[in-house]
């Protein structure tokens, strides 16, 4: 390793986020000068690879992070509520991937290509990451809201099955391959079989009808963007497809809109190219993005219905820069 850099903790450091953080780490020659794995007892004894090196894991615990500068945590929601503060209070900076701080007005929820300077008061000592299918729709919307000024956005998500971990990627391949040697299916993870269908229900359902992951995109997305006026109606749907998220997007906007205009300003935002060619049947699928940083934005065009509305479809992988990459670009910001 390095003999210069920082001291990083990951915690929740053996699953499938935990696993790509650290890929990421090392893909970006991030100055690491310790580099300290976390995860639940169970995971005591496991090694890691980083640079060479097998790091062993050790057990999450409130004294797990003396020394510890940036805290990178990937376990979910209770375990971040548990031991995020402990991080924080004994001097790490938390970078949160699970949703359990994400709307607290004292922790900055950031995109890096959108709103790095949210992270200049960290009150908590924490800094969230959105949630992947907002990530990944920013990422192409943004560009357009400093155009245009975004106004509202109706949505409907195509979501892997890698978004409900390892569990959903090992339901989908047990699925097809009962059905192919005509064996009867059992469904776990999702209510209706996910292999040759899709589901339209990601999360619980709320009172309104919506699931939190639908509603995550506009309450998400109003923070991001410091826009409180702005609206979102979403559809989220889980598909067959291992890995990526893809996103059919119609916004409208309070000044008028240009396809051209809108293609210059996707492909010279970072972290987003266009991807955009009908002739050529050129447009962005999962297979595209996965495993790299970018996501790709296709089929743009105005929108028939709403003035001042463009529609277009963006892809990214949602392990990758949905979850993991956007982690470390926070804590390079730091």
């Amino acid at each position: 390793m390095t003999t210069q850099g920082k001291h990083i903790a990951v915690a929740g450091a053996t699953g499938a986020v935990g696993r790509e953080i650290l890929a990421c780490l090392e893909q970006r020659n991030f100055p690491v000068a310790k580099l300290t794995l976390l995860a639940s007892a169970r995971s005591v004894g496991k090694t890691l690879p980083f640079r060479g090196e097998e790091i062993p894991v050790q057990e999450l615990t409130k004294d797990s992070f003396a020394g510890v500068d940036i805290a990178l945590f990937s376990a979910g929601g209770g375990t971040s509520k548990e031991f995020a503060p402990a991080a924080a209070a004994a001097g790490a900076i938390v970078i949160d991937n699970s949703s359990a701080f994400r709307m607290d007005p004292e922790v900055p929820l950031v995109i890096p290509e959108v709103n790095p300077a949210d992270v200049r008061s960290i009150p908590k000592g924490i800094i969230a990451n959105p949630n992947c299918t907002t990530i990944i729709t920013l990422m192409g919307l943004t560009p357009l809201h400093r155009e245009f000024g975004l106004r509202n956005i109706i949505a409907s998500s195509y979501q892997a099955v890698s978004g409900s971990g390892a569990q959903g990627i090992a339901e989908l391949e047990s699925q097809v391959q009962a059905i192919v040697a005509g064996q009867p299916v059992a469904t776990n993870v999702y209510p209706h079989q996910i292999a040759f269908n899709v589901i339209p229900h990601v999360d619980v359902f709320e009172a309104n009808g919506y699931t939190r992951e639908e509603m995550k995109m506009q309450n998400e997305g109003r923070k991001i963007l410091h826009l409180d006026t702005m609206r979102a109606s979403v559809t989220c749907v889980r598909v067959p497809v291992y890995r990526s998220h893809s996103v059919a997007v119609t916004a409208t906007f309070s000044r008028p809109v240009d396809v051209e205009r809108a293609r210059q300003c996707i492909d010279a935002a970072p972290g987003v190219r266009v991807c955009d060619d009908r002739e050529k049947a050129l447009y962005p699928t999962p297979l595209d993005t996965s495993e790299k940083d970018d996501c790709l934005v296709g089929r743009i065009r105005r929108d028939l219905v709403s003035d001042n509305g463009l529609t277009f479809w963006v892809v990214g992988d949602q392990v990758r820069k949905g979850a993991a990459l956007n982690a470390v670009q926070i804590a390079e910001i730091l």
